[in-house]
């Protein structure tokens, strides 16, 4: 199975990062090389990537796309969110741009063997980014008290049965391991109301919350947005695609902070905290994808592009 993936609002985002040759950018989220292509080819002939992953699969399929800039770019398998580390192994000055996309790719979704989606039923429960880490959906799932369970589904999928489906499962497995997708589906849609399953599909909130808590997605998200555009040249863009309204929410908030300038009380006569601004945030609303894109590609749909430039 080929790792195929459109990459969303492609042209939007390559306009964001205002690419140049000669350029430095950083594609913390390579996938399947759609953005980081499109970097390298529009700065030619000498711009620079440096780009993270922690699929093995995604990395060998983006080092196969890529081969045409063979010398111009390397990735490294990293989280994203260590890209201090690599830059000290790469010795990366300051960035002209940066891009993460935290979108799951169709390859993930689509490939049974990863786990990833509530619609391969035979899938095993699994959800790892990483597939050499030990933690696994499966795992969560069978071991995982009621209470944390809960908790899972509850602050990352935002599922207001999260409770009840909490108990269900762990009813579930007191009877028999639950290590496949779909008997985790049946067990989320006998728990919902059959007139609360019409606006989409029963399952979809919780299987984005436990792929979230496998992978530990958010974590150190908000300080990761805050010192990658500081490693950021002055002019230079940061773009960042979400999915959903957690991950929206914490890189909003991050934009927020470094635009701010002066954190101080306002009780305070003058300025003590010697915070200034940072970035000028040039997506005031986040943009969305086309109609003409969302129908093309529905998993666009849900998609937000937040971007902000480097002043300082």
């Amino acid at each position: 199975m080929d790792f195929a993936h459109i990459p969303v609002m492609l042209e939007e985002c390559m306009q964001g990062l205002n690419l140049k040759s000669g350029g430095i950018y950083f594609d913390g989220t390579v996938g399947g090389g759609g953005h980081s292509y499109e970097i390298l080819k529009r700065t030619s002939p000498d711009g620079r990537l440096i780009a993270t992953d922690l699929d093995d699969e995604a990395i060998a399929a983006a080092t196969q796309k890529l081969k045409e800039f063979d010398g111009r770019f390397k990735i490294y398998k990293s989280d994203y969110k260590d890209f201090e580390t690599v830059f000290g192994l790469d010795e990366t000055p300051l960035l002209d741009g940066a891009i993460l996309d935290f979108g799951v790719s169709s390859y993930q979704l689509d490939n049974e063997e990863r786990g990833f989606s509530y619609m391969r039923p035979n899938a095993p429960l699994d959800m790892r980014m990483d597939a050499t880490q030990e933690f696994t959906a499966q795992t969560l799932i069978n071991e995982y008290p009621r209470e944390k369970i809960s908790e899972v589904l509850k602050k990352y999928g935002e599922e207001k049965f999260a409770s009840r489906i909490a108990e269900e499962i762990v009813k579930a497995r007191t009877r028999k391991a639950i290590t496949t997708c779909g008997e985790l589906v049946d067990i989320i849609e006998k728990t919902i109301p059959k007139k609360l399953q019409q606006n989409g599909p029963a399952a979809r909130k919780s299987f984005q919350a436990i792929r979230i808590a496998v992978n530990g997605e958010l974590n150190g998200l908000y300080e990761c947005v805050l010192g990658l555009t500081r490693r950021l040249k002055k002019g230079g863009r940061i773009v960042i695609l979400t999915f959903h309204s957690l991950e929206d929410r914490i890189v909003k908030q991050a934009f927020r902070y470094l635009e701010t300038d002066c954190i101080c009380n306002k009780s305070v006569p003058v300025c003590v905290c010697g915070k200034v601004k940072e970035i000028e945030i040039i997506t005031k609303k986040p943009i969305t994808a086309s109609l003409k894109e969302t129908v093309i590609n529905s998993r666009s749909k849900c998609a937000k592009l937040r971007i902000a430039e480097r002043i300082l």
